[in-house]
């Protein structure tokens, strides 16, 4: 049994994260739980940062928080020196609630509304990804009007996309996001915010894909947006200051996954853009990364309570949690995989194999399919690894399920973040039906 970060196994039996017991953490706060390994966080966030420090390179590590998204989690990013990659108005207004430092919020996204980009100026962040033409003209109109600077990245399709220990050099283009590098759309965006007088052009933004195994895709990225940069810069003295790689960079789920460490990915970037400003002739510019999957994905631990089992002689033995895909919906949505423990059972042999059921009524609800267990009874807890990544994020109330509670863990202590949703939660937003009825003759 492979375990993360802190994850210990106790004397009795029991797993634990951070120095806590997770029978404790489900006694006091119940279930479904999510619970985050705070210095496991920490650990990866520093893997980044000071791989550039090291190597005298000037950077930005900007937390990808569609992954994971609260108050507390940006308040642990600013504590950690990251900046901040936001994708929607939510998720900036939270940020700028919970304090972060506004210049170090980058807003990502291919549909930015009018409401958003102004949010963004009124709070000054420090940067908006550019996504498409439509975007330009609305981010001309509102700097015009509100006579204020705005730093911008011009996002790019390179050619190149990457997943898992695959990488391809073609078929990107067909994509939702960003200016196409190889056919004109990316030299037509630069002469429409090059010269503007309130956009502020750093440089290019890319992002390959997602659970990255490998260097050579974000290399062969690098390496295409340096050519383009210096193209711009023998035609239009364009000096790029800021060059994103964004982030993809993988986590272990299974055995079947071998993920690198933090370092590599960075160390290898780094070669490759010297290699190209030295080939070109060009200033160094400064790297920013966008991880968010890889700081908080193995960090995140469910813990759920078991229900009822279900046996299909010769075929399958079920067991049901008391959450499924309302607070996880990879495993229906990806076909997501995962690994689990029993948490009060830790130490004893997984010599069964169950199928774990949520509780949804829908018949893909099924989080682990063939998952090697110990012997699972009622009021056990279950724990899934991993699920620190899109599952909060992407939680619901499908069936009209209250979001679970999340809880932070460190050194011994343990705090709550997130509450647990109550029924009267579910329908706080909802109004009564007062329309006049019409009779019918």
């Amino acid at each position: 049994m492979h375990l993360y970060g802190t994850q210990d196994i106790s004397k009795n039996g029991h797993l634990t994260i951070g120095g806590v017991d997770t029978v404790d953490l489900a006694k006091v706060y119940g279930t479904p739980l999510f619970v985050y390994d705070i210095d496991l966080i920490r650990k990866r966030a520093r893997g980044f940062i000071d791989t550039f420090r090291k190597l005298g390179v000037n950077a930005e590590v900007a937390y990808a928080s569609k992954a994971f998204s609260c108050i507390a989690i940006y308040q642990l990013a600013a504590e950690e020196h990251l900046s901040l990659d936001v994708v929607s108005g939510g998720e900036l207004y939270t940020a700028i609630k919970s304090g972060f430092p506004a210049e170090r919020i980058h807003f990502h996204g291919n549909n930015k509304s009018v409401a958003e980009l102004e949010l963004a100026f009124d709070t000054k962040i420090g940067c908006i990804v550019v996504d498409n033409f439509y975007e330009i003209e609305l981010l001309k109109q509102i700097s015009e009007t509100k006579q204020q600077p705005m730093r911008i990245l011009l996002r790019v399709t390179p050619g190149v996309e990457a997943h898992t220990h695959d990488f391809i050099t073609t078929g990107q283009a067909d994509s939702k996001f960003g200016f196409d590098l190889n056919n004109g759309q990316a030299d037509e965006a630069f002469k429409k915010v090059a010269n503007h007088p309130y956009l502020q052009l750093l440089g290019l933004h890319c992002h390959i894909g997602s659970q990255i195994f490998e260097t050579d895709g974000f290399s062969l990225a690098a390496g295409k947006l340096m050519k383009k940069i210096s193209d711009w810069k023998e035609e239009h003295q364009f000096e790029c200051t800021v060059l994103n790689l964004g982030g993809g960079f993988g986590i272990r789920y299974t055995n079947e996954d071998q993920p690198l460490e933090p370092q590599i990915y960075v160390e290898e970037m780094i070669k490759t853009v010297l290699e190209n400003v030295q080939a070109y002739k060009l200033s160094m510019p400064e790297i920013w990364i966008e991880p968010g999957r890889s700081l908080v994905g193995d960090a995140g631990t469910s813990i759920y309570t078991v229900g009822s089992q279900k046996e299909v002689p010769n075929v399958r033995q079920y067991i049901a949690v008391d959450g499924g895909m309302s607070d996880n919906i990879r495993p229906a949505l990806y076909d997501a995989k995962y690994e689990a423990v029993i948490a009060n059972k830790a130490n004893e042999q997984r010599d069964f194999t169950y199928t774990v059921a949520g509780k949804l009524c829908e018949s893909g609800d099924k989080l682990i399919v063939d998952a090697a267990l110990q012997n699972a009874e009622s009021g056990d807890l279950l724990a899934i690894f991993c699920t620190g990544a899109y599952g909060y994020s992407m939680a619901s109330n499908y069936n009209r399920i209250p979001r679970p509670a999340v809880v932070f863990v460190e050194s011994g202590e343990h705090q709550l973040v997130i509450q647990r949703e109550s029924y009267e939660d579910l329908v706080q937003n909802d109004l009564p039906f007062t329309l006049n009825k019409v009779s019918v003759k």
